[in-house]
């Protein structure tokens, strides 16, 4: 690992332990049902920037990372669910960021990415359909896109976009008789409304997830991405990053779950002697150093791949699946181990739960990647092997 990777995780977990950590107990949290309010997000990001850990995995000459690199400062970063929030490495953010980075002109840049690095606007990403639209399978996408003149006119329905009240960036999909559309736009805009926002198991999104209708959205050709038809091409340039880093900042909260969970065995006494001494729950804690390190290793071997400029669509899906389901794991025996108090708001090892269990939904459910693994093991062995 390089040495400036290594600086700026060390700074990035200091800040989140001494400065983040402490606004979990923050009341203006307990009252807010759709993720932490914006005030107290910019609070929080106005201490990161005088840190000197606001957005941490782009430098600041525009570069980012690598992907390798970018793994250590968000596992640092998501020790805390709200350390995403505090240093700008939230989804879906951190995914914009790097999309509009690798693909957008110079003039979206400045527009829309200059502001998102900044951590002065909050962004979301307007995919996910209702009513059998697209969702696991884009294809299958339902809003429309029509060019009029030097403008294109959207219309349709989204559900589950995440962060979209409150945020001021938006990158919305469309399909246009061409193909897929990705376009970046302004927020709010009154063509966009939001119907609702769902009651979901997890809280640690801004905004929560909405449900959306657009009705006759009027977008300059110039914040398209890309051409017409190329949507789904630039959509795979996000896809395995945008995995990967769920997977780095979630290791980031398990091994903090992990951490109270030890500490509590080695506290607490039953029967006689510490739980830590009472095999049930020593080898529980055993497993879990097991599963953090296979997804530590499972993270670092993926980014290598992405590194080399691949698209790692298999390998993403593999670590996607690997990692979710392990630290699923991980959360739930240290809910076990810690008994009552595992499922108390007593620490934050019962969010660090909840939002686990939708991280095997967020970017692609378990069974969807290894359906997508599966053809790929045919289709492999039918060119390996052809009749």
């Amino acid at each position: 690992m390089t040495e400036r990777a290594q600086a700026i995780a060390t700074r990035v977990e200091a800040f989140v332990r001494d400065t983040v950590i402490p606004y979990e107990r923050d009341p203006r949290i307990a009252v807010h049902g759709h993720g932490p309010p914006d005030e107290l997000v910019q609070e929080m990001r106005a201490k990161a920037r005088a840190a000197g850990v606001l957005t941490p995995h782009v430098l600041p000459d525009g570069g980012h990372l690598t992907q390798r690199e970018t793994a250590i400062v968000l596992i640092a970063s998501g020790l805390s669910p709200l350390g995403p929030l505090a240093v700008n490495t939230m989804a879906p953010d951190e995914g914009n960021m790097y999309l509009l980075g690798k693909v957008g002109s110079r003039e979206l840049k400045q527009r829309f990415l200059a502001k998102m690095i900044a951590g002065d606007a909050r962004s979301a990403f307007f995919m996910t359909e209702p009513d059998g639209g697209a969702g696991s399978d884009p294809s299958m996408m339902q809003t429309t896109c029509v060019q009029d003149g030097n403008h294109w006119l959207i219309n349709g329905r989204k559900t589950f976009i995440t962060g979209a009240q409150g945020a001021k960036v938006g990158i919305v999909m469309a399909k246009s008789a061409e193909g897929a559309c990705m376009f970046v736009v302004d927020l709010p805009d009154p063509a966009i409304r939001i119907d609702r926002v769902l009651d979901t198991i997890d809280s640690s999104m801004p905004g929560g997830h909405a449900v959306i209708t657009i009705d006759n959205l009027r977008v300059p050709a110039d914040q398209m991405l890309g051409e017409s038809g190329e949507g789904f091409k630039y959509a795979q340039i996000r896809l395995s990053p945008a995995r990967l880093s769920h997977c780095m900042r979630w290791l980031g909260g398990c091994i903090r779950a992990n951490e109270i969970a030890t500490a509590y065995a080695c506290k607490r006494q039953a029967f006689g002697k510490l739980l830590i001494d009472h095999e049930g729950v020593g080898f529980m804690l055993a497993d879990n150093l097991i599963d953090l390190k296979q997804c530590e290793l499972m993270i670092d071997w993926c980014a290598g791949v992405l590194d080399t400029g691949s698209l790692g669509t298999a390998e993403s899906s593999m670590a996607k699946v690997a990692v979710s389901e392990a630290l699923m794991r991980v959360a739930d025996r240290c809910v076990q181990v810690m008994g009552g108090m595992g499922v108390s708001g007593d620490t934050v090892v019962e969010q660090i739960f909840r939002e686990v269990r939708a991280f095997r939904i967020y970017d692609g459910p378990t069974e969807v990647h290894k359906w997508s693994l599966a053809k790929k093991v045919k289709r492999d062995y039918l060119k390996a092997h052809p009749a």
